[in-house]
């Protein structure tokens, strides 16, 4: 099995996030974990830390540029700020833009005890985060850095008549999700849009394929335009990115992003929430 392949399956199938709310789902061992994958667990554990490793490689890279050192010194964050991290599989991946933002608050502010925790699911919808949501909630966070709503375009079938979830519902999920941030807790919030695909390869995929998986942009981008109608500061990648993004921040399945595509989505990140304001604090 191929490298590519195999990270493929980390990012896309994860058990001890898809199973996370059963009450048993602390008996998923690694060993467990690696067999539903069809995976040895030597390969699996080698995989995990690799794909690991590559995230702090990453934000050690992002650092040695003293503009983005910058950047990271810019965030709005107060002395032991809590943040969350919410969304799907390009927020639940191993290396992914959460895990490298974690690693350059880590190096860059030591001092200040920030902690970012990653509260993601692959192939949730915001139909799902509704339901998820209560857990961040009840975190009282000071940021909720918040990336979903791709897979409420994603269709099923060769020739789909309609979304997983209808934009107009998805509109009102995340209008929903944006009342109980605001009205449940003191947290700021950051929305990020879902990016672009690359439609010939999500078609051709054998993973994707194997489930009847499609995605079309255009119903990405309603998705893009409901995110940035809530208001307040928004990181839009699905036009930063382009559309559709360039080949090599995407794997194989036009859907996931390879490293470097995370590493440029952290950088994106980190960009937007800089130039954000740090909110009077509430009682």
């Amino acid at each position: 099995m191929s490298t590519e392949t195999i990270q493929w399956l980390l990012k896309v199938l994860q058990p001890e996030t898809t199973l996370g709310s059963m009450p048993g789902s602390a008996a998923l061992t690694e060993s467990t974990r690696a067999a539903l994958l069809g995976l040895d667990p030597e390969v699996y554990r080698d995989a995990l830390v690799q794909m690991r490793g590559g995230a702090k490689a990453a934000a050690d890279a992002l650092l040695a540029d003293p503009e983005v050192a910058a950047l990271v010194d810019r965030l709005p964050l107060r002395e032991g700020a809590q943040i969350v991290a919410f969304g799907d599989s390009h927020t639940a991946d191993p290396q992914s833009w959460a895990s490298i933002v974690a690693h350059l608050l880590a190096a860059r502010r030591p001092a200040q005890m920030l902690s970012l925790t990653i509260r993601a699911v692959p192939g949730e919808t915001t139909t799902h985060g509704l339901v998820r949501i209560g857990e961040v909630l009840a975190r009282q966070p000071d940021w909720i850095l918040a990336m979903l709503g791709v897979n409420d375009a994603r269709t099923q079938g060769p020739r789909p008549s309609k979304t997983l979830v209808d934009h107009r519902e998805t509109a009102r999920n995340l209008a929903e999700l944006h009342g109980r941030i605001a009205s449940e807790t003191h947290a700021q919030c950051l929305w990020i849009t879902p990016p672009a695909v690359i439609e010939a390869r999500v078609a051709a995929h054998w993973g994707l394929t194997r489930f009847g998986v499609r995605f079309r942009n255009e119903d990405i981008a309603r998705v893009a335009s409901a995110v940035r109608e809530l208001g307040g500061t928004t990181i839009d990648l699905f036009s930063s990115l382009g559309v559709p993004p360039p080949g090599e921040l995407l794997m194989d399945d036009g859907l996931h992003f390879t490293l470097a595509g995370q590493t440029r989505i952290a950088l994106e990140v980190v960009r937007g929430w800089s130039r954000a304001s740090l909110s009077p604090q509430r009682s």
